[in-house]
């Protein structure tokens, strides 16, 4: 890992994006064939949400739903079985090229925009009932007041805004994979991206990967609240968890089922963050 300078350079920016991009076509055509994702089960009848996210989200049946950062697609059509009209963005094409067959394969009502979060408005004029992202999507994005006035944006006036992430303060720790316990290695205040090797998928550890460098940014909790609220948010809920969804560490231990903890003796530290809020 290391700091990446002269980050407000738009070649930089523009580089960084690239690469990204590319990591995550390769992503999404292995996560969508590994057993993490469960696809077969999804096509079962299988829902990708979770509990948590379900009871804390609320109803959505009859709603208009965007879905921004939207991988290839299992949360997007698993609100579509929950009732919702869905709509789903992501910046690669693989996966939203996956995600379109998925809804056409399983006749499930959905649309599929592929482009750069920070030009969805020029791909889409209307405004939703709800907004929704999950589980390491904040760390790809640079500028988090303006993911912030995107949610806001495409919010209809008491329309409602709900994400569940893992913990900004986790991303600190090391996590390549064979750490035995919490060791702080990253920044945590620092507004530069930061450069990691590519070794495998976090669904398929041993898959080949070819574009073998990604960027990632540090989210921090005061932004992306403050940025809410900027956007003409009303905070109705923020809070936190001592698990996480999968095995964001190699030492945590499932505790419950699809509840990865701390293993007993360590001290907590939250892993998960979930807001809900509605526009004014």
């Amino acid at each position: 890992m290391k700091a990446v300078t002269k980050s407000d350079n738009i070649m930089l920016m523009d580089a960084y994006r690239k690469a990204n991009r590319k990591m995550w076509d390769e992503f999404a055509v292995i996560n969508s064939r590994s057993a993490f994702y469960h696809v077969g089960e999804f096509k079962q009848g299988r829902s990708s949400l979770e509990p948590l996210i379900l009871s804390e989200m609320g109803e959505v049946r009859g709603k208009t739903l965007l879905h921004l950062q939207c991988h290839f697609g299992l949360d997007t059509l698993s609100w579509a079985r929950e009732g919702a009209q869905v709509t789903g963005m992501d910046f690669s094409p693989e996966g939203i090229r996956i995600a379109r067959g998925l809804a056409e394969e399983l006749n499930i009502p959905a649309r599929f925009i592929c482009c750069d979060l920070y030009d969805l408005p020029e791909y889409l004029d209307e405004t939703f009932d709800r907004a929704y992202t999950s589980y390491g999507v904040l760390c790809w994005l640079p500028d988090i007041p303006r993911w912030a006035q995107i949610v806001g944006h495409f919010l209809k006036p008491g329309g409602i805004f709900y994400f569940a992430e893992f913990h900004p303060f986790s991303n600190v720790f090391k996590n390549d994979g064979d750490e035995t316990g919490l060791e702080a290695a990253y920044p945590y205040f620092t507004n530069q991206p930061l450069e990691f090797p590519v070794e495998g998928s976090y669904a398929d550890p041993q898959a080949k990967i070819v574009q073998q460098v990604e960027y990632e940014w540090s989210p921090k909790m005061g932004e992306i609240i403050t940025g809410l609220i900027d956007a003409g948010l009303r905070i109705e809920f923020v809070r936190e968890y001592p698990f996480t969804c999968y095995r964001h560490f190699a030492f945590l231990v499932e505790k419950e089922p699809g509840k990865w903890f701390l293993p007993d003796g360590m001290p907590s530290i939250p892993l998960t963050l979930t807001l809900r809020a509605h526009k004014e």
